[in-house]
């Protein structure tokens, strides 16, 4: 497996109540990553830390890193605050447009494989806020329209049920591949990060196999949380057996893309948290690996369930 990290948990971060860890430039945070265990894929924010094209492609080469996928923010601006694609200001709109694209450019001029884009401040606070018909247009032209530009380079969308909008406008990955069949183009596909499926009240191994079974491809973001709020806590660190079995699927699928960090150290040693979520994400993917695979598939099948639940409890649990 490869194991990346989005390299903005890297340096300062902060809530609404507190700052964490102290600024980093972007060469401080490739640094970090290269003293991470396991790492060597980088998520990059467009625009906030991609440099000159060049520049970020050789120190990447100097530090023998890859790139998992460039992050479009379209929600930082002050004019995206309140959304960015959904919009009634068609300006607004074509300007986040605009940013997807040139993201795409600078995805294709550094060899990043594709875009990822979480539209999180799409949607709503209070009920009668926006308009749900002319919103959901409004991002199918959109998305169909930053898909169209430069298609070598995918664009994938990523879900979540809230923040920085109470409510987000794609709350589910359900709600993300609807988008994308509305779209219609294949070079599209959807950013599955177990915190907000987990968010979502839903199984992660069961919506990334939704996304591979709707005729879509899948970008898979690492995590976990209590299912409350997004807390990007380390890996498997409240739900063990989702992430096995987040593995055990991946497996099935065969998905060869970097299974990238999305978690946030905050209070923690940078180096030793990641180090703590590299090797617990890699022992998932081992252990699921170490699995009868044909059996398992067997058993549910044939609705073996008290079979299911023994070996379960014997080679995943150890007990």
């Amino acid at each position: 497996m490869k194991q990346g990290v989005i390299i903005g948990f890297l340096g300062k971060t902060q809530d609404r109540f507190s700052e964490y860890q102290k600024p980093a430039t972007t060469r401080e945070k490739l640094e970090i990553v290269s003293m991470i265990e396991g790492f060597d894929g980088v998520e990059m924010v467009f625009p906030y830390e991609t440099g000159d094209p060049a520049d970020t492609k050789r120190i990447m080469d100097e530090m023998n890193l890859s790139f998992a996928a460039i992050n479009v923010n379209i929600k930082k601006e002050a004019e995206w605050v309140p959304g960015a694609l959904t919009r009634p200001d068609k300006g607004i709109r074509d300007r986040a447009v605009s940013m997807i694209k040139k993201a795409k450019d600078y995805a294709k001029a550094v060899g990043a494989p594709h875009v990822t884009c979480c539209p999180l401040s799409d949607g709503y606070d209070i009920l009668f806020q926006v308009n749900y018909r002319q919103a959901w247009k409004y991002m199918v032209e959109a998305v169909g329209e930053a898909a169209d530009y430069l298609p070598e380079i995918p664009l994938f969308i990523e879900p979540k049920y809230s923040e920085t909008r109470v409510h987000c406008q794609l709350d589910s990955t359900a709600k993300a591949l609807l988008l994308l069949k509305e779209v219609g183009n294949p070079a599209t596909g959807v950013t599955l990060d177990m915190g907000h499926s987990l968010q979502s009240q839903e199984n992660p191994a069961q919506a990334l196999v939704t996304i591979y079974e709707s005729g879509f491809d899948a970008y898979i973001h690492t995590n976990d949380n209590d299912t409350r709020a997004d807390w990007d806590l380390v890996g498997a660190s409240r739900h063990f057996l989702h992430y096995v079995e987040l593995m055990f699927w991946a497996q099935q699928c065969n998905y060869d893309k970097y299974f990238t960090t999305d978690a946030s150290p905050r209070i923690f040693d940078v180096v030793e948290f990641f180090n703590r979520h590299s090797e617990i994400t890699s022992g998932a993917y081992k252990l699921a690996s170490s699995l009868d695979h044909d059996s398992l598939l067997e058993m549910m099948r044939n609705e073996d369930y008290n079979g299911l639940m023994k070996y379960v409890n014997r080679q995943i649990y150890r007990v």
